[in-house]
Order: structure tokens, then C-alpha cells, then sequence
């Protein structure tokens, strides 16, 4: 069965901004409305929802914020739906959500990452229809480097539309700017060389499949759920294999270790031809770093793991589309990816 693809944006389409997590303190209020000009600079009408309260840890009531959700994602006249920025706790919303109703709805571009993995990945995986796992609306004005694209950029493009990003080898090495300072801020600070690495060994990597994941605290309480049953996604969706990706968010070594090692019991891995693995700045342990807690929990998979790869926490910001036809190709010198939207 193949992937359903939102159409591609055009100058006039209409995205809608809500925060189905966290919402937006008043002292960051600027920033988002530097960011909504930014949409808008490409030619789109931006539509600001209900639910946008930043004084909590969540936006509004769960039963609002699904309520808010489904009412953009099945409305013909938003094209694409993206919230300020992720959050802790949107497993809240998951019971709350018509799945058929979005089944057999005209499919709308849901964009995000971090806790919005937590609807997005579900929404790829029990309707077949593709999302976008990239920068959130408050990092939006920032410029991609050379070789990597914005969510804008993915979500106006054709079908069948194939793209290759080229990973800038450098990176953010900690820390995130102060939007309440600098509002404004669109350039990326890029302070610290590093490529891709493999960890299970060495050799070139070149290896397909359709790509699935999200970050790794979110995912992980749902792995084993109807909500991230990736084996009946394969079977229906991707004979060919999976390129899973994960990220992690925050938690230390020993988190993300326990975590890994559950999703893999529960299956989520089951079909990975590869696995890749998000740059993060969350803390090693004593006696565990992070590229030892994937491998510990992921090794015995048997397939490639690429870490490093540019789809987390870290600046900058990789967009991968959940669903899409995908290479990787890995060498000593060399890395790119390749994502075909058909």
C-alpha cells in the first residue's frame, strides 16, 4: 500500500500553529512572531490556535488541545500543521484522537520533533501518512546550512520529489540561544566539527528503506502499543525494510540504554535495515556514554548504526519524512541521505 502524501504547499495555503504540548511563556512571545513571519514570508497564511498558553507545563486541557489538533489536521483549507516546539507530556492526547477520522481524511503535512514524536510517529504509522520530522515553528528562522533543508522546503515539494542532504560536519556543541534576548536570532551557531560515525563497526554503509522514528523518551512509552506497531506498518507499508531513527532528547546513558533495550524487546526495531542515531548533548554516566548505551541496547539487531546523524536536539536540523523511500550512504569520507517522497 503506498504512502499518502500531503500535496505540496503553494503561496496562499494556510498552516496552522497550535501546541498540542507546551505552549509559549509571554517572554517568548517575539520570537514567535518573528517565526510567523518567517512562515509567511514563503507566501503562506499562518492561522494561531487556541492553544498556545505557555504558563504550564502543557498549552491547555488535554480534551482542547486533541480537540485543536484534529480540527487543523482534517480541515481542507490547512495544508500543513507545526507547533512552536515539543513539550513533555502530548501521550495525552493519543487516547483522545479520532484515528479513523484521520484515516479518511485528506491528508494535511504534520511537522515537529521531540514530544510531538509521540503523535506524529503514530499518526505515520496507523494512517500511512507521511510526516515531518524537522525543525519546529521557534527554530524556523534560523537558515539551514549548505546541504541540509527547512521543513518549508520539504513540505513544497512535488511528489515524487527525490533530495539528498549533506551533512555540514559541524555542529552546535552545546547550549541553545536565548530567544527572550535575542528574538530575532536566524544563523545557526555552528562551533564544533563532527561527522557521522558508525558504531558497530567499521565498513561503508549504503543501505534503503522507509524511514520511521522520533525521539527515544517520547517513543519508548509506547513502544509495544497499537500506537508504534512498526512491524504492521513493514508488512502493509515498507516490504522492503525500515531506516529507523531515534534521538535522544535529554535523559542520561543509562535512561536512554534502559529505554533502547525495551523499544527493541517490544519489537519496534524488528524491521530496521539500519538504525540512526540523533546527535545529542544529553550526559554520558561514569561508566556509560551515549554511543555505548546505543550499541549495548542495539547491537544485537545486527544492522548498521549510523550515530550522529543531524535529527535531534542538537543544531542543526535535519528534516527527515516519516514514510519516505530513503538511502544512506556512509563512508570514511563521505555521508549523505537521500529521501524520495513517493
Amino acid at each position: 500500500m503506498p504512502i499518502r502524501y500531503p500535496r505540496p504547499l503553494r503561496p496562499g495555503d494556510r498552516v496552522g500553529v497550535t501546541s498540542p504540548s507546551s505552549g509559549v511563556p509571554d517572554a517568548l512571545r517575539e520570537r514567535l512572531a518573528v517565526a510567523v513571519r518567517t512562515v509567511e514570508a514563503r507566501g503562506y497564511e499562518v492561522v494561531t490556535g487556541r492553544c498556545m498558553d505557555g504558563s504550564g507545563h502543557v498549552s491547555a486541557p488535554a480534551a482542547d488541545r486533541a480537540a485543536e489538533l484534529m480540527d487543523l489536521l482534517t480541515d481542507p483549507g490547512v495544508r500543513a500543521v507545526v507547533p512552536p516546539w515539543g513539550g513533555e507530556t502530548a501521550i495525552d492526547l493519543l487516547a483522545l484522537l479520532d484515528w479513523e477520522r484521520l484515516r479518511a481524511a485528506e491528508p494535511t503535512w504534520l511537522v515537529g520533533y521531540s514530544d510531538l514524536s509521540t503523535v506524529m510517529t503514530p499518526l505515520t504509522l496507523l494512517t500511512g501518512v507521511a510526516t515531518v520530522h524537522g525543525n519546529n515553528l521557534m527554530d524556523t528562522p534560523y537558515g539551514p546550512p549548505d546541504g541540509l533543508a527547512s521543513w518549508l522546503d520539504v513540505v513544497a515539494a512535488p511528489p515524487g520529489h527525490r533530495f539528498t542532504q549533506i551533512p555540514p560536519e559541524r555542529h552546535r556543541a552545546d547550549g541553545y540561544d536565548d530567544y527572550a534576548l535575542r528574538p530575532d536570532v536566524r544563523t545557526f551557531t555552528l562551533d564544533t566539527p563532527g561527522r557521522w560515525t558508525r558504531l558497530d563497526g567499521g565498513g561503508d554503509v549504503d543501505v534503503e528503506g522507509r524511514l520511521v522514528g522520533g525521539c527515544v523518551e517520547m517513543l519508548a512509552n509506547v513502544a509495544g502499543t497499537r500506537y508504534l506497531d512498526t512491524a504492521a506498518f513493514a508488512r502493509t507499508h515498507a516490504p522492503e525494510g525500515l531506516l529507523v531513527y531515534v534521538e535522544a532528547g535529554g535523559d542520561d546513558a543509562f535512561a536512554i540504554c534502559r529505554n533502547l533495550h525495551g523499544m527493541r524487546l517490544a519489537g519496534f526495531f524488528d524491521a530496521a535495515n539500519a538504525v540512526l542515531v540523533g546527535r545529542t548533548s544529553a550526559p554520558d554516566t561514569a561508566s556509560l556514554t551515549q554511543h555505548a548505551a546505543v550499541l549495548e541496547a542495539l547491537g544485537p539487531l545486527g544492522v548498521p548504526i549510523v550515530a550522529d546523524v543531524e535529527c535531534g536536539h542538537v543544531q542543526p536540523y535535519l528534516p527527515l519524512v516519516n514514510g519516505a523511500r530513503a538511502r544512506v550512504v556512509h563512508t570514511s569520507a563521505y555521508s549523505e541521505l537521500t529521501q524520495t517522497l513517493d
